[in-house]
């Protein structure tokens, strides 16, 4: 429904209402005709954008069709012949370039890696050699250690030997005395 209220006479093709016809007689003779075209001047005004955004198509139009002429028209086709020389001459140059310095690129990376796996060779082998010599030195130690200990448990039992050989001679000398000074005090 256009006008967005209830039907009125002449637009949806129904009769007038009795409330209409009272209405429609109550506007055209009275002083209320004048109020209305104002109101109607206003909406058409105010709220009709219609003309305004009519004007801004016809200015549009005028715009790209008249003054512009075929100034799109070659920008596109120079556009297009710029891109049609870009793939036909310089993309392929860039190619060709591209895989020549990636090669180039891809051989040193290779000498690079077998360089860095030499250097990590070495570099193991080197820490096993390390390796290696700090087991044979700590092998020695032990050996070392091992010969000290009995060096020691000897000795100890040289001087336990002695001490006893020496308590016991002490204890006989000790014996005698005793003897002698028995022989002493008995007289």
């Amino acid at each position: 429904m256009s006008g967005g209220g209830p039907a009125s006479p002449g637009r949806s093709g129904a009769a007038p209402l009795p409330s209409d016809r009272k209405r429609e007689a109550l506007v055209s003779g009275s002083p209320i005709q004048p109020i209305i075209k104002d109101v109607g001047e206003i909406y058409s005004r105010l709220l009709d954008h219609r003309p305004v955004i009519q004007g801004e198509i016809r200015y549009f139009v005028k715009e790209f069709e008249e003054k512009r002429g075929l100034r799109e028209l070659r920008v596109l086709e120079n556009l297009k012949n710029t891109v049609f020389e870009t793939n036909e001459h310089v993309l392929p140059k860039c190619e060709q370039a591209m895989h020549e310095n990636l090669n180039e690129a891809f051989k040193r990376l290779q000498a690079a890696n077998s360089m860095i796996d030499r250097l990590q060779e070495r570099e193991h082998e080197e820490r096993k050699l390390q390796a290696d010599k700090l087991m044979a030195r700590e092998e020695k130690r032990i050996a070392h250690w091992e010969e000290f200990m009995k060096e020691q448990e000897n000795k100890r039992a040289e001087v336990d030997e002695e001490h006893r050989k020496a308590m016991e001679r002490l204890k006989e000398q000790y014996s005698e005395m005793e003897k002698e000074l028995a022989k002493y005090v008995s007289f």
